[in-house]
């Protein structure tokens, strides 16, 4: 479905008349007529910037809100997860391309009221929106989220972070939880692999970290030869340590995809990583492998929450404190 974009101005300076310049992300693209932008899905039409992707939806799944991942919010919950097509990125590596890279595939459509009514029937806390990217999918994300929100639903995205300051604080009045992916401390990795640029994403970190009543983790998928290097880990330690030592962060075993073919990621690689972050993190987890997530006390190493897969079982956690020794917990639900 089409609708009229919210965050657009027409331009006819720069030789292009009637081209109109996209606002939502920081690429900014001006777009000519009848053309997209970078995310492939936003279309100029006679001056008009639109939305291609309206409740266009390819993917739709009940999941556990551990697989976002998140680990401090609601754990042991399903929640329903949704996704479209397109992304503001071109990541060479991407786990889910063939519906991130190809505005063409397959879609659904289910409007907002819909897509409220089934994650309120549901065995659902709220929405996700995850697997492509959710920023690009703005209007129709923002209008579920506002009917979620009056129906006592969470809502949750799974993001690249690359989005202007004013449509996130629009969507950061009616969120509850953030997963962002930091990809690198590299701008050259991020302009050269990702397609985008660093600085807008640690803006968006720190905007959400400073948001109160929403959580934020941070994921990085580690790719040998590319982002696994101590010098780097130590850096991204030290940003997220600037929000606060307990800013779960999770390190994320990278496979060959795409047009990337360097070799998985070994666990050694992600225990060293993992070893580094906890010298400034009080909270770092290796996902996409086989070893356990569990959730311990910093102060006491009392395991609060025991994973297993997506098996979940709450232990020595009560009231947001460890059982044993009374430290604070940032685990909300």
């Amino acid at each position: 479905m089409k609708k009229e974009a919210r965050y657009y101005t027409q331009k006819e300076d720069g030789g292009i008349r009637g081209g109109v310049r996209c606002g939502l992300c920081p690429h900014r693209c001006v777009i000519a007529k009848d053309k997209t932008g970078i995310c492939g899905v936003r279309v100029n039409r006679e001056g008009t910037l639109y939305t291609n992707i309206y409740g266009e939806v390819s993917s739709i799944a009940m999941d556990p809100i551990e697989k976002k991942p998140l680990y401090h919010f609601y754990p042991g919950a399903s929640i329903l997860s949704i996704g479209t097509v397109g992304c503001s990125f071109k990541c060479q590596f991407c786990q889910n391309y063939g519906i991130s890279q190809d505005p063409a595939h397959p879609t659904d459509y289910y409007p907002p009221e819909e897509m409220v009514r089934l994650a309120a029937g549901g065995d659902s806390i709220g929405i996700a929106y995850t697997y492509s990217e959710p920023l690009i999918w703005f209007e129709y994300v923002l209008d579920c989220c506002k009917l979620a929100r009056e129906q006592g639903l969470k809502n949750v995205f799974v993001t690249n972070g690359y989005v202007n300051p004013e449509p996130l604080a629009e969507l950061l009045g009616y969120a509850d939880a953030f997963n962002i992916d930091l990809k690198s401390m590299s701008g050259d990795f991020y302009k050269t692999i990702v397609g985008g640029r660093l600085d807008p994403v640690m803006r968006t970190i720190r905007a959400v970290s400073e948001k109160e009543g929403v959580t934020l983790e941070v994921t990085t998928l580690i790719i040998p030869g590319y982002n696994d290097s101590d010098e780097e880990m130590e850096e991204i330690a030290e940003f997220l340590s600037s929000l606060g030592r307990p800013v779960p962060y999770h390190l994320s075993a990278y496979y060959p995809m795409y047009k990337f073919t360097a070799p998985p990621t070994p666990v050694e690689t992600l225990e060293r990583l993992q070893r580094i972050a906890e010298k400034k993190l009080d909270y770092v987890y290796l996902g996409n492998v086989r070893t356990d997530a569990n959730t311990s006390c910093p102060s006491c190493g009392a395991v609060l929450v025991e994973r297993r897969g997506y098996g979940v079982r709450r232990v020595n956690l009560g009231n947001g404190r460890c059982d044993k020794c009374g430290e604070p917990v940032p685990i909300r639900g």
